[in-house]
Order: structure tokens, then C-alpha cells, then sequence
């Protein structure tokens, strides 16, 4: 089961960009053309979203041996890897697992922690079952426009510009009905999973990881990354460079995308 990516730039070396939780490949279009300017970039998508395959799990562990097959198909010694969210913990554990194929590692707004322990978070929790079950008990089957099929969510899901990013993993299947490119059972039934794990537990026995350079970026409105949070990264990162994007939430590439190219290109070898 091969992985759908997308690759811009033909020199340099190969660069990784890994989505979040509902992402794809397409919302890293115009920051994917900045890098590729120095590096081969590899837009991705996971497992279970974008264009990529569907399967009954979704853990870390399986995304990470998805892309430890992806390097090795595509003959590759060493990857820089940027992730965001639920792709910065892809990222973190596929770089701690295979430190020798891992050339830099930038992790954007996301922290190695449960977060299903953080009272501030757990909120986010139900947010995000909230979210995934509108959609899988919306029929946009029957649909005739994306118009149609905003209106049918728009109840559930008033904010305007998420409901237009969940819109960009709509598609038509064979038959010309709309549907949904997540495999929306899988993350319902593993959002424990995508929520709580790679957290610094599971990343104390390789403390501290020094093998490559390490930089979070996280966006200065918000909360997924603490002060708390910045001790544990230098516990396991110790040299690790912790960013801030002013004016940017979780979604810092929608956001603030030239200040995430700055910051990007500060740190990444021969930009």
C-alpha cells in the first residue's frame, strides 16, 4: 500500500512535509514551491487522508512504518522531515525510531505529550470527536455542488473557514457522488490513539537525542505548546531551537505561511 505524495524541486536534498489531523498534501502547495527552491520536497499524505490508501488502523506506529517504506522505495539515505501536528508526532517518532535517515526534524506547534492528560486540551478531544462524527453522519452523497455540501454541515460546524478546510478533502467517487477522502471510520476509532500518543514517555529511553538538529515552531495564539511543554522538548531535545510565530494558532502554515517560510529558512541547512 503505496503512500500518495506529491514532489516539487529536483535539487538538493529530499525534504519530507507531513500534514495534520485532516490535512493533505494540497494545503502545503505554496509553502512546498518556497522550499523546493533548495530541496526535492515530498508533499505527503498519510495514511487515510489526501489520496493515499485507507486501512482499519491508524497509529503511530503504522504511519511511521509507511514512511520508513516510503525512504527505502525511493532509495533515499537521509530525509529532513517538517510536521505539523498530528504529522509532528509522525515526525518526532519516525526520526527517534530511524535517527539514520533523518537529517534535520522540524515539528511545527505540537508537543511530545499525551494529550489526553492536559486539562487544557481535553476540550480539543471532544472537538475533534465532534468533528469527525458530523461528517461521517452527513450524507453529501447526494449533494449537486460544494455549495450543497456546506450547507449540510454548516449546523453543525458554523465557523466558516474550517468548514472550508474540511472541504478540501472532498471529492467525487466513480459513480459522480461526493465523498469524503478521510477514512473517517479509522480516525473515530483511533482518536485516542492520534490525540495521546508519542508523548515524552515513550521518547525517555532515547533521551537525550542529539543526532540530528531539532526545531519547533510553535504559533504564539496558541496552546499546544506550554511552557511546561518547552522543559520536556529540552529534556529530550537539549539543543533543540523552540520558535514562536506571533499572531498565528495551530494552523500557523494557513495563517502566518511567510513567517513559517522565515523561520524555515533560518534553520534549514543551505537555504
Amino acid at each position: 500500500m503505496e503512500l500518495n505524495y506529491r514532489k516539487i524541486g529536483e535539487q538538493g536534498a529530499p525534504l519530507f512535509v507531513l500534514h495534520g489531523l485532516y490535512g493533505c498534501s494540497d494545503n502545503w502547495m505554496s509553502i512546498g514551491r518556497h522550499l523546493a527552491e533548495r530541496y526535492q520536497v515530498y508533499l505527503i499524505d498519510l495514511r487515510n487522508h489526501g489520496r493515499s490508501f485507507h486501512d482499519a488502523e491508524h497509529s503511530y506506529d503504522a504511519m511511521v512504518a509507511d514512511l520508513a517504506w516510503l525512504i527505502q522505495d525511493l532509495e533515499l539515505d537521509k530525509v529532513t522531515i517538517v510536521g505539523h501536528s498530528m504529522g509532528g508526532k509522525v515526525a518526532m517518532k519516525l526520526a527517534a525510531d530511524y535517527p539514520e535517515k533523518v537529517e534535520q526534524l522540524v515539528v511545527l506547534d505540537i508537543a511530545p505529550k499525551n494529550y489526553m492528560e492536559d486539562s487544557v486540551q481535553t476540550g480539543q478531544y471532544g472537538f475533534h470527536r465532534h468533528l469527525i462524527r458530523t461528517m461521517l453522519n452527513t450524507d453529501i452523497a447526494e449533494a449537486a455542488n460544494l455549495r450543497e455540501v456546506d450547507e449540510l454541515l454548516q449546523t453543525k460546524i458554523p465557523e466558516q473557514r474550517l468548514r472550508q478546510f474540511l472541504m478540501k478533502n472532498v471529492g467525487r467517487n466513480t459513480g459522480r457522488k461526493y465523498q469524503w477522502r478521510f477514512n473517517l471510520k479509522a480516525l473515530d476509532e483511533w482518536l485516542d490513539e492520534i490525540v495521546g500518543g508519542v508523548d515524552f514517555r515513550e521518547l525517555e529511553d532515547r533521551m537525550p537525542i542529539l543526532n540530528y538538529p531539532v526545531l519547533f515552531v510553535r504559533g504564539g495564539s496558541s496552546a499546544y505548546i506550554e511552557k511546561d511543554d518547552e522543559d520536556r522538548i529540552r529534556m529530550i531535545y537539549p539543543e533543540a531551537e523552540i520558535q514562536t510565530i506571533e499572531g498565528a494558532g495551530h494552523w500557523l502554515h494557513a495563517e502566518q505561511p511567510a513567517a513559517l517560510v522565515d523561520q524555515l529558512k533560518l534553520f534549514l541547512k543551505n537555504l
